[in-house]
């Protein structure tokens, strides 16, 4: 395989990767975010601080 075709290939792997991610999001699926507080257990920036157990599996 050619550069120009493995950059190609590449390419399109990771814009069909982001259009799915998009679709996702606009279906109305909750964004992915990590634990709440984290490591340290400090507040948390996303849930400002308010962590919520997520009723969706």
């Amino acid at each position: 395989m050619t550069m120009v075709a493995t950059s190609l290939l590449s390419f399109l792997v990771i814009l069909a990767v982001i259009v799915a991610m998009g679709v996702g999001v606009m279906a109305g699926r909750s964004p992915i975010k990590g634990s709440c507080g984290g490591l340290n257990g400090g507040p948390c920036e996303l849930c400002s601080g308010k962590c919520r157990k997520s009723t969706r599996s």
